[in-house]
């Protein structure tokens, strides 16, 4: 799958092979962890593989979230306000007890090497955390993410040299 995204972002024209990994580091799983290996596979600067594999993560991640965000507060408006949630089920609760331990800031960081950025956001919206937060943790997370894996392909092509 990877050798197929990454095929598709060297496809493009070489001045804006850089939309090409925008695009696929949009995709939950891809992110900007591999968005910007794929992007200095294909040659681009590092800097703009990093940049556009952040941006298209961040875009994807954003959209996620203030979807589920508007979810939420339209269930929780037809149901009577926050304290009308119903009885969590046990998985659901198991997923809470987590949010809960580690908190916004953890899971953001942490949740990348399990789930994809975009379906830990909208977790944590749907669990009540606040949507800025969410935003603002997940933006770093990506961020970190995204230029310690761009760094890790920089350093093993120029190994290959």
């Amino acid at each position: 799958m990877i050798a197929a995204l990454q095929d598709f972002a060297a496809s493009f024209p070489d001045y804006v092979q850089w939309l090409g990994v925008l695009l696929v580091s949009a995709i939950p799983f891809v992110e900007s962890y591999f968005g910007s290996v794929i992007g200095v596979l294909i040659g681009l600067p590092t800097p703009v593989a990093i940049g556009a594999a952040v941006v298209g993560n961040v875009v994807s991640m954003l959209a996620f979230v203030l979807s589920a965000h508007r979810v939420r507060s339209r269930v929780l408006a037809g149901r009577g306000g926050p304290d009308a949630d119903p009885a969590e089920s046990p998985r659901r609760q198991k997923l809470r007890l987590a949010f809960d331990r580690y908190g916004v800031a953890g899971v953001s960081l942490l949740g990348q090497t399990i789930l994809p950025s975009q379906i830990t956001s909208a977790a944590m919206v749907s669990f009540g955390a606040s949507r800025n937060a969410v935003i603002l943790w997940q933006i770093v997370s990506i961020a970190l993410w995204g230029v310690a894996f761009g760094i890790l392909a920089t350093l093993g092509v120029e190994l290959t040299r």
